[in-house]
Formats: C-alpha cells, sequence, structure tokens
C-alpha cells in the first residue's frame, strides 16, 4: 500500500511519511474498541471526568508543540493556531463536567402499581471523520463528549491534516485513557465511511466535512441503521442592516470572512449591506482587508496563511473570474491577488449580484462579495435561497430589527453583531442539507446517548 506524505502548504514540502492503516488493522482496531466498551462504559462517571480533565491538562501543558503542527500541516498563523488549541481545550473541559451530568429520571406511571425509570446509556463504539481545517478542535468535540458519555472512538483525521490529531490521541492515553477506548486510523475519506457504516461493530457514525460526502455517508449508515451527527456545508450569508455600528461590522466582518483564510464552514461567504450605508462599509472593509499580512504562518503578524493547496487555490480564482464575468469589481488587480504558491492575497468584491457563483457556492477562500439591498426582506430571502442552513450573520443596534431577522433566518447558528458566535458549551449545527445533530453544549453529548425505559411492577 502507498504511503501518506503529509505536506506543508506553505512550501508543499513533505513534512512526514505516514503507513495507511490496513483493512485488517481497521478491523482489529474495531474488536478492540468494541472489547474495551464493555469496560469504559461502567467505568465511575467521576473517573471518566478526572481522565478527561488530565487529557485536557497535557493538552494545555503542550499548547506551543499542538499549535506548531496546525500551523505545519494545515498553514494556519501560529497565534490562530495556538486560539484552535484553547478551543479544543474547551471541549475536553466542558464535557469532564458533562459526563457526571448524564441523568436519568422518573416518571409518574398510569397506575399506583407501577414506578417508570428513565436512564441513558452509551451508544457504543464510535467512528469519528474530521476536516483538515480544524484538526483540533473538530476531533475533542467529537472525542470528549463520546468519552464522557461511556463510548469508545476511533479517529479518522484528513490526511491532510492528520498529525495533530495523532498528537491528541496519544496524549489522550498519557492521561490515563486507554489505548483501546480512544484510537485513530490513517485513511483515505471513501475507505473510512466503508468501514464505520459497514461494520456492525461500529454504532455511530459522527462526520464533519462537505455535503455530497454526508449524504454518502447517511445512505450507507442506513445499512446497519446506525445512529449518525452530521455537521455539513456551510454558505453563511452575512446582513450590514442601515442602522448598524459600521466599525464594528467590519471589525467583525473580518474576523469572521477571513479566520484560516476564509477555510471555514462558518465564514462568511455572502455580504449583504444596505444601500443607505453600503459606501461607508466598502471603504472601511476594503481598508481593512488590504491590512491583512499574507505568509508563513510562523512569520510575525501573519494573518493569512496559504490555502491548503493548488486544488483550493484554483477554486477561489474561478469564483473570482466568475465574479468579474458578471459585473464584480476588485478591490485589487487580480495579478496582486496571485502571489504564487497556495498563497492568495484577500479581496473584496464590490457590486456583487445573485449571478455569482460566490453568491451560491461555498469559496472557501480569502474572498468577500459584497451585495447591496434597498428592502430588508429582499436580504433575508437571498440569505435564505440556499439548501445550506449552518451559520448566519447580522448587524444591526435595533432589537426589533434584530429579532426579526433572527426569526427569519433559517440558520443553527446565528450571530448578532458577533463574527465569532462559537462557543463549547453551546451547540453547533445546521438546518437543512447542512446536516443534523449538534456538538457543543449539553446537546453534545446526546448523540453519544441511548435511552432506556424501565416501568417496574411494584405487586
Amino acid at each position: 500500500m502507498s504511503k501518506l506524505e503529509v505536506l506543508n502548504p506553505s512550501t508543499n514540502e513533505v513534512i512526514k511519511t505516514l503507513d495507511y492503516t490496513t483493512d485488517e488493522e481497521v478491523n482489529t482496531l474495531v474488536d478492540r474498541a468494541y472489547d474495551a466498551f464493555q469496560t469504559w462504559r461502567n467505568v465511575d462517571a467521576h473517573e471518566r471526568s478526572e481522565l478527561i480533565s488530565k487529557w485536557s491538562a497535557l493538552i494545555k501543558e503542550h499548547r506551543d508543540e499542538l499549535a506548531r503542527l496546525i500551523t505545519l500541516e494545515g498553514g494556519k498563523p501560529f497565534p490562530e493556531a495556538q486560539g484552535e488549541v484553547d478551543y479544543a481545550v474547551a471541549y475536553v473541559d466542558w464535557y469532564a463536567g458533562e459526563a457526571k451530568r448524564i441523568y436519568g429520571r422518573t416518571v409518574p406511571a398510569n397506575t399506583p402499581d407501577k414506578k417508570i425509570i428513565i436512564d441513558q446509556f452509551p451508544v457504543g463504539v464510535v467512528g469519528a471523520i474530521t476536516p483538515w481545517n480544524f484538526p483540533a478542535a473538530m476531533i475533542t468535540r467529537k472525542m470528549a463528549p463520546a468519552l464522557a458519555a461511556g463510548c469508545t472512538i476511533i479517529c479518522k483525521p484528513a490526511t491532510r491534516t492528520p498529525l495533530t490529531t495523532i498528537r491528541l490521541v496519544e496524549l489522550a492515553h498519557e492521561a490515563g485513557i486507554p489505548e483501546d477506548v480512544v484510537s485513530y486510523i490513517i485513511a483515505g475519506g471513501k475507505d473510512a465511511g466503508n468501514y464505520f457504516t459497514q461494520n456492525e461493530k461500529v454504532r455511530k457514525v459522527t462526520f464533519t466535512g462537505s455535503t455530497p460526502v454526508g449524504r454518502k455517508l447517511i445512505s450507507l449508515s442506513s445499512d446497519h441503521v446506525k445512529n449518525i451527527t452530521m455537521e455539513l456545508g456551510g454558505l453563511a450569508p452575512l446582513i450590514v442592516h442601515k442602522d448598524a455600528d459600521i466599525d464594528h461590522a467590519v471589525e467583525q466582518t473580518v474576523a469572521t470572512k477571513f479566520r484560516n483564510a476564509g477555510q471555514t464552514c462558518v465564514c462568511a461567504n455572502r455580504i449583504y449591506v444596505h444601500e443607505d450605508i453600503a459606501d461607508e462599509y466598502e471603504e472601511k472593509l476594503i481598508k481593512a482587508v488590504h491590512e491583512l499580512k499574507v505568509g508563513d504562518g510562523f512569520d510575525e503578524g501573519v494573518k493569512i496563511g496559504p490555502l491548503i493547496n493548488e486544488k483550493g487555490v484554483e477554486k477561489v480564482l474561478d469564483h473570482i473570474d466568475d465574479a468579474v464575468k458578471h459585473g464584480g469589481k476588485l478591490s485589487r488587480p487580480l495579478e496582486e491577488v496571485k502571489m504564487g504558491g497556495n498563497f492568495l492575497k484577500p479581496v473584496v468584491i464590490t457590486n456583487a449580484n445573485q449571478d455569482m457563483k460566490a453568491m451560491h457556492e461555498e469559496t472557501f477562500g480569502p474572498v468577500a462579495p459584497v451585495m447591496r439591498y434597498s428592502d430588508l426582506d429582499d436580504a433575508i430571502r437571498y440569505s435564505n435561497d440556499t439548501e445550506f442552513g449552518l451559520a448566519g450573520y447580522f448587524f444591526t443596534n435595533d432589537y426589533r430589527t434584530g429579532l426579526y431577522i433572527y426569526n427569519n433566518l433559517n440558520y443553527g447558528v446565528i450571530g448578532w453583531n458577533d463574527g465569532l458566535p462559537s462557543a463549547a458549551h453551546a451547540p453547533f449545527g445546521g438546518m437543512k442539507e447542512s446536516g443534523y445533530g449538534r456538538e457543543g453544549g449539553k446537546e453534545g453529548i446526546e448523540p453519544y446517548l441511548e435511552t432506556k425505559y424501565l416501568s417496574v411492577g411494584l405487586k
């Protein structure tokens, strides 16, 4: 079997060469995870919580080491990578606490000679598949609740960024979590999907990635009626209404749009600005965007690193070309945007319209198309005119307008005057074809639990 070469997207140099996990090895790992589940499920919740907390302490201790791996294999600026490690820790800490809050309940019976008891039990072996853009945060928000619930878990990191996950699993073992309780495989997405969906001992599949792949996994999982959680594609709108604080809206637009070079599923993909303030907003946005330093993630002051690979660059340039063909105006010359390799300078596209690909497809790059509107209902309609429903943003200082927008946007995660709404203690997930199930918050542990109902006869 061929080897996996992990590349540094800043240089395209090989960082490390890994062996792919063989079919036989995967089956062995599943068998071991299944056997380990019989013991781990019965470990006292307080003991599980303590072990997860020890894991958290080790992640904090190795914060810079993990951040360096994230930057090395994913290109993310080092301070941003440090922030991702902190975000990952927040999930681990939250579910260390939630392990002790898996409550049952009693329900009044319909007859005096019965007692009804309801409990929750871990679902079993979990197969987790994660993307490359958040190699620490995406896997910990699956690992931590699974472990807290009493499940065992096998992780399949993206082949572009496996090193961070490997190190996180190693730290979990160092913390005292048994090796067969949490493990990883190195495999392509299609292979991993088949491993997890077709093996009857894997009872849950949790996936973060594209909607087309999610659809396939849902279909395959139906063969064995598996428990599944899907966090799929996004096409986040951002609405700036005429009564918004423009400076704050610009600051938050940059925060949500250009984090990780625009390679996030919740970054603003299309921006709708009221015509009364559009000139000022566009001028200030362009100024802020052009000040963002592009370069290697380890260089001082860099805010935007490389895109993950050449294919990602090609897609962004295709969206830019298409926007220009449909009347879009670039804030800087295209020749200036193209820096060579996997680097692109960020660009704002003004005079955007609904005919552009960037307004209907996830760009996943440092491009911000801005379209003007006069009627708020039009902006809301444009925002909802998509099969996706993961994240959305809006800016207004009028509470009535804000509640109206909130009530009418069909998105699972919404930021009001907030470009970075994600938090470990809040439920994250989408509507429509952006998936189902939630990660984070008290809702995030529910997909790893099964409910049992016991009716006790008292006579």
